[in-house]
């Protein structure tokens, strides 16, 4: 292409311009209602230039030139990871690009927003990004001032609404982890409260059993039979579990047991027996080695050693969960830790998963990792916000409401893979599916489908520019009624330099 390389003219060089005609550019539909003299400027400041198949000006180069198609064919390109994918191709006349937005000045970096390839052998009438600013802000102030306020109005108003979607996400993430959160501690100060009964409750049987007429063999036996129904506690723990109509007949087997025996209240320790597999051919043992007369306080001892066991279990439970989820919550928000970095995306999926486990109430969570998958240079937080918006919207999908009020009803599956030399992560649902009409439009910025004041249409359009602009990846989407697939592809290899 004379006096071209890749789009930018380092040098005035006219020896391949072409002359310019002021009839040829007024039958275009971008100047043809321009006055005579403003066409003659036209000419005069900028040329007519010829191109032959090839790069006409490239994504994130400095926008230095404004195109205006007069004959020959284009194809417009944007970047996906690392793959230029064609947006269109034309052969209109009178179709522009290059330095479009040059009126706005160095309020916005003036790079080129697309690649542009010739096709065929063209001519373009060209004219300079300073010239062009200059002409539309000379010619066209009014329509400056309503451009200027249509781009930073929609670039002001994406930006809120996407603050919106972030408070609105980290509001509904907040009040499922304070919810998840209330339920253990609140089990945990049950299950302390009642321990101190139970230990205060053990103290004072201790000091019958010190003060009663039993020698240290009866006590030695005593001590053998806690340690057995310790391990048989232990052991009942990681049995499967007995249901409640079985349950509920060995409570009245061994509640008889105790009456038959002399215990009074036997039903309230029958619980605490059932629950460490302790049955009557058990006790039937434990009489044998016992006096009968110690046998009463013998049980009782027993069953409040159980009772302890299980209250002590109960907390180390609900401290676990709790641990476990303030440790999510720190994966998810990925405090202090750099925000660009090479992480296992495992971690970064369970997280998100533990974190909208109340959004998912009713739905199968299927984990299909591959163990294999190496780890991945992302912004790990900002990741973590594309798998929240997938998930939530595949919950909903299956019926789960915002918040878990309502339960859902499916399966989501969520897959990773490699594939040469980038990693898959596939969110799938077996909800409703995306209609047709819709699937095209499904990125768009404001765009939803969902009812007024459940979505801003900015979940998908934010996850899309985290992952294509900010992660030089891709994201797309296939569907079906019952088959819903959300895609992300990542590259193993950082961008260089990592956007901020």
């Amino acid at each position: 292409m004379t006096g071209m390389q890749d789009g930018t003219q380092t040098e005035r060089d006219t020896s391949g311009w072409l002359p310019c005609d002021v009839d040829e550019l007024r039958s275009t539909f971008l100047f043809e209602h321009l006055t005579d003299d403003q066409l003659a400027w036209l000419c005069r400041t900028g040329h007519v230039e010829h191109a032959e198949p090839g790069v006409l000006c490239r994504e994130g180069d400095p926008a230095e030139r404004f195109f205006v198609l007069l004959d020959g064919g284009v194809a417009l390109f944007r970047r996906v990871g690392s793959d230029d994918v064609e947006i269109n191709r034309t052969r209109q006349v009178g179709v522009y690009m290059g330095a479009w937005n040059a009126y706005l000045g160095d309020r916005l970096p003036q790079t080129y927003l697309h690649s542009v390839r010739v096709l065929e052998p063209s001519r373009f009438f060209v004219l300079a990004a300073p010239d062009f600013a200059k002409l539309m802000t000379e010619w066209f102030p009014m329509a400056v001032h309503l451009l200027e306020g249509v781009f930073w109005g929609t670039r002001d108003a994406q930006q809120l609404v996407g603050q919106r979607e972030r408070l609105l996400a980290l509001g509904s993430l907040s009040a499922g982890l304070t919810h998840e959160l209330n339920n253990p501690a609140a089990a945990a100060v049950r299950a302390t409260g009642t321990l101190r009964e139970r230990v205060g409750a053990m103290r004072h049987k201790l000091a019958l059993i010190a003060d009663g007429p039993y020698d240290r063999a009866t006590l030695a036996v005593l001590i053998r039979l806690q340690e057995e129904a310790l391990e048989r506690y232990a052991d009942a723990r990681d049995a499967d579990v007995v249901g409640a109509l079985e349950t509920s007949d060995l409570e009245d087997r061994l509640t008889d047991w105790l009456d038959d025996h002399g215990m009074p209240e036997g039903w309230r320790v029958a619980p605490a027996l059932v629950q460490a597999g302790i049955d009557e051919p058990w006790l039937d043992r434990a009489a044998e080695r016992i006096d009968a007369g110690a046998l009463t306080g013998a049980v009782s001892w027993l069953a409040y050693t159980i009772e302890t066991e299980q209250l002590m279990a109960e907390i180390e439970d609900a401290t676990v969960r709790i641990s476990s989820l303030v440790g999510a919550a720190r994966q998810y928000s990925q405090l202090d830790r750099a925000p660009f970095r090479p992480v296992d995306l495992h971690e970064l999926l369970d997280s998100t998963l533990v974190m909208l486990d109340h959004a998912l109430a009713g739905i199968d969570v299927v984990r299909r990792y591959d163990a294999d998958l190496p780890p991945v240079p992302v912004f790990a937080a900002e990741l973590n916000q594309v798998w929240t918006n997938l998930v939530e919207n595949a919950a909903q999908a299956m019926g789960a409401s915002p918040g878990g009020k309502t339960r859902g009803d499916g399966t989501l599956t969520v897959t990773t893979r490699r594939t040469d030399d980038a990693v898959e992560v596939e969110v799938a649902d077996t909800g409703s599916g995306i209609p047709e009409d819709v699937l095209p439009r499904i990125f768009e910025p404001f765009f939803t489908t969902k009812p007024v004041g459940q979505g801003t249409g900015l979940g998908l359009d934010i996850s899309w520019r985290i992952v294509v602009n900010k992660h030089h990846g891709d994201l797309s989407v296939t569907s079906r009624p019952g088959d819903t697939r959300f895609v992300v592809r990542l590259p193993l290899v950082a961008p260089t330099p990592p956007a901020a």
